[in-house]
């Protein structure tokens, strides 16, 4: 029952990224091009939401899908490692045209070249996972 959840969640998130044109190339290459808002707005947006998830998560104490206290681990806010994550991630994103989530919204439409992409991120985060401990956090 869980994973039909959970496949149900995926699916509606695959359409929405689908409808808003978050998927589109196009659309991104126009957000690091500064030519449109739309991206920006879209994410933007993400983060309203976001805030407003948490908050309300933390002041009615909602729980995990296991039952679980749930709860958000504070960070250490280094500026070397926010910039130099967000480089990375910010020049993938840019030179294949996907975060992420649209990547597989993107496979499952079909277009399979994108598998490139994922077989790429997944071996980067592999890499991530390798170095950790030798990297400044």
């Amino acid at each position: 029952m869980r994973t039909a959840f959970y496949l149900l969640i995926g699916v509606a998130f695959g359409i929405v990224m689908t409808k808003s044109e978050a998927v589109s190339w196009f659309r991104i290459q126009e957000m690091f091009r500064f030519e449109s808002f739309h991206m920006y707005g879209i994410i933007g947006t993400a983060v309203v939401a976001g805030v407003i998830g948490v908050a309300l998560s933390k002041r009615m104490g909602w729980k995990t899908i296991d039952g679980e206290a749930w709860q958000l681990n504070p960070k250490d806010f280094t500026v070397s490692r926010y910039l130099f994550g967000g480089t990375i991630f910010g020049l993938g994103w840019a030179m294949t045209g996907a975060c992420p989530g649209p990547m597989f919204t993107l496979l499952g439409q079909g277009i399979w070249a994108i598998g490139l992409v994922i077989l790429a991120s997944v071996f980067g985060t592999y890499v991530y996972g390798v170095l950790r401990s030798k990297l400044p956090h």
